[in-house]
């Protein structure tokens, strides 16, 4: 019997049945170069991947409803005259070939919507001024009319009738984010004086309006689903859980079949252009938890793990409030939706991330085999690459967005396949290679597989992104495989004419960047290439985890340091400095805008680059290092003025560099020879795995 009882049982939402509990919600994989609205194959080939994964019901990304301010001009498909129909069929179609019912988003971004790429001024329920705008990026809205109200009402109930007849089942309309719908229902951005603003009831009326509008036009056969804020976080006059109760009840009188239920989180830093909002609940931690959450919200909120779940007391006190299904999202998993749906919290959980991560996340759950999943590590790349307009990409699934041009094919001709480096792109190489027929032997000159991302997990930790479970992983599935593992044994010359592979694979990872300046030998430098070594060494005796503890007790840096490099190696070791009570200065000879260069641009870097600032973290770029000194690390800045800068420690972490040498010395050594990850082109583990799925298909 099945651990996950209760999630793996069927559910209804209204006239649909699902097949089981675990659902994906209405989201934007990713964009294509968009044909005249219509949606692209590849889009249809994810959906319908997911489909064969085993979910319990789909929900597709939202579909234009108003063209060209409906959404993001040129990125996505349109749903907004019947010409586009037809291909919206066949994503419907796609999706019940196997067995699964379809449900499509609809909603208007609203005051979201990017007026520089339209021309067009996003409309909202009310006109803010700039300087009271939420989110540094929008612009200033124009304030509905009586006329524009009716007029988009329309639009929806319109694109509704299209997915019904197009095949869906029924659509998720959402009034969540700071869409357009939600500057009705929000307090803070609806200023409005006449029957749409004010009162609980007014303020909903325009989302009440539309829904009953769409079950009257589509019948009881289509299912709504209503998605809403359960909570607006650090927004005065935003939505409180007592208004979202109130306006599920009123949504549940007017036909809404569920109710779908996130927060958003409103980051309000002190330069106002970077001032954002998120409904990803791991974010809220990132890089620490702020105090006034803690303060102002720890009754309303779960923060017990981290974000998974975060969102969930809304989601249950709502389900309190109504008698239709109640669905919960954030950082969700099966053994969280398991308990919370046991307990009667809530009815449904909503998987997206971990589903984009691992298509057959649900199957694999029925199924038992969890070690068999793909993890996500919460690392934000597909978001950011969504939300930027780029094409859809996954840490640890490279396949996502190319089911079908990546379907694993065997090989024409086996090979024996030898690769360098047990890091993410070597270890995902060889499981690549191995589930198309090949001989694959993989060796690491230490004693367990990881490479850099056991030094990664060491400084970052597990709590935000778990490392460790991508090593986890990839080592799981390189032992069913079949791949001979050769860990403690450094790669010779000699040892590739003795193995005799057809091919030889070298992930052997990047060569540090160590600033050739007076004084960078010193016994008061600790450089990256000598912390590394160290933690590499300890790695033999002890886990990251392990390692990451004792670091409280000791650490090989002074309690004042300075920290060379401003990208992501030196912001991170910074945190990780500051994180362990040190006190940290940052020099790089980079511009100011490159400050945290590789840092995910969305919330991510901006949130760590003003928690450093906060915590009296300095950066000087643009300056040139002169010498390092008994005193600390000598400068000539920008302006051209000569200063020391003084700390105990001077710490280097800067941009890698490829490791040439080794491709130098093994070329001649198979009749093909490749260079992969970090030792072709120094990145992110997105980019090692990307190249190692790449080259395992390529073979």
């Amino acid at each position: 019997m099945s651990k996950y009882q209760k999630l793996l049982e069927p559910g209804y939402i209204g006239p649909v049945r699902t097949r089981s509990r675990m659902i994906r919600g209405g989201a934007n994989p990713g964009f294509y170069p968009y044909e005249d609205g219509n949606v692209p194959q590849q889009i249809i080939d994810f959906y319908e991947a997911l489909a064969a994964g085993g979910i319990g019901l789909v929900t597709t990304g939202t579909g234009e409803i108003d063209w060209p301010i409906g959404t993001v001009p040129g990125q996505g498909y349109r749903i907004d005259e019947d010409r586009f129909i037809p291909s919206l069929q066949r994503l419907a179609g796609a999706i019940h070939k196997h067995d699964c019912p379809a449900f499509i988003q609809l909603f208007h971004m609203g005051p979201m919507h990017p007026q520089v790429l339209s021309g067009h001024q996003p409309i909202a329920a009310s006109s803010l001024p700039q300087d009271e705008i939420p989110v540094g990026r929008y612009f200033v809205a124009r304030e509905m009319t009586g006329a524009d109200i009716e007029r988009v009402k329309g639009k929806f109930i319109e694109a509704a009738v299209r997915a019904q007849k197009a095949g869906f089942d029924g659509i998720e309309l959402n009034g969540a984010c700071n869409h357009l719908l939600n500057s009705f229902l929000s307090g803070f951005w609806n200023r409005r004086t006449d029957e749409y603003g004010g009162s609980v009831e007014n303020r909903a009326r325009f989302m009440v309006e539309v829904l009953k509008g769409i079950k009257e036009a589509t019948g009881k056969d289509f299912a709504v689903v209503a998605l809403i804020n359960g909570l607006e976080i650090g927004l005065k006059d935003g939505i409180t859980l007592e208004e979202s109760k109130a306006f599920a009840r009123l949504l549940e009188a007017a036909g809404a079949d569920a109710i779908h239920v996130r927060c958003e989180f409103y980051y309000q830093p002190r330069d106002y252009s970077k001032r954002d909002s998120t409904h990803f609940p791991d974010m809220l931690f990132y890089p620490e938890l702020p105090d006034w959450v803690v303060k102002e919200y720890k009754d309303v909120l779960d923060l017990s793990r981290h974000g998974a779940g975060c969102w969930t007391v809304a989601a249950a006190e709502i389900k309190k409030a109504v008698s239709i299904p109640v669905i919960a999202v954030g950082r969700m998993d099966a053994a969280l939706g398991e308990k919370l749906i046991g307990e009667g919290m809530i009815d449904f959980i909503n998987i997206n991330r971990r589903l984009l991560a691992d298509h057959e996340y649900p199957r694999k759950i029925a199924e038992g085999r969890e070690e068999d999943i793909a993890p996500c590590t919460a690392c934000m790349t597909c978001f950011v690459s969504a939300e930027t307009g780029g094409q859809p990409r996954c840490r640890i699934n490279a396949a996502f967005g190319k089911e079908k041009e990546y379907e694993i094919k065997p090989a024409a001709v086996k090979k024996k396949i030898m690769i360098v480096g047990g890091g993410p792109a070597g270890m995902e190489a060889a499981r690549v290679a191995a589930l198309r027929g090949h001989e694959v032997e993989l060796y690491d000159k230490i004693n367990r597989l990881g490479g850099s991302m056991l030094v990664a997990a060491t400084v970052k930790g597990t709590e935000k992104e778990d490392l460790i479970a991508i090593i986890r992983y990839l080592e799981t599935q390189l032992k069913k495989l079949g791949v001979k593992v050769t860990l403690n044994k450094e790669v010779t010359p000699e040892l590739v004419e003795q193995v005799k592979p057809d091919v030889l694979v070298l992930a052997t990872g990047a060569k540090h960047n160590i600033p050739d300046i007076p004084g960078i030998k010193g016994d008061n430098v600790v450089t990256s290439e000598q912390l590394h070594h160290q933690l590499k060494a300890a790695l033999k005796f002890a886990g990251p985890e392990r390692l990451r503890s004792l670091t409280r007790l000791y650490m090989p840096v002074a309690k004042d340091a300075i920290v060379i490099g401003a990208g992501l190696q030196g912001c991170q070791t910074a945190e990780f400095l500051i994180k362990r009570g040190r006190k940290a200065t940052i020099v790089d000879s980079c511009p100011e805008d490159k400050i945290g260069d590789g840092l995910v641009e969305v919330f991510m870097k901006p949130f760590l680059l003003e928690w450093l600032d906060e915590k009296g973290v300095k950066v000087f770029a643009e300056v040139k290092l002169e010498e390092i000194t008994r005193d600390g690390l000598v400068i000539t800045t920008r302006e051209g003025r000569r200063m020391t800068l003084t700390a105990r420690s001077i710490v280097t972490a800067m941009p890698l560099k490829p490791d040439t040498e080794i491709v130098e010395e093994m070329k001649s050594k198979a009749n093909e020879v490749y260079v992969i990850g970090d030792a072709r082109e120094p990145g992110l583990i997105v980019d090692a795995i990307a190249d190692g799925s790449r080259i395992g298909r390529q073979i």
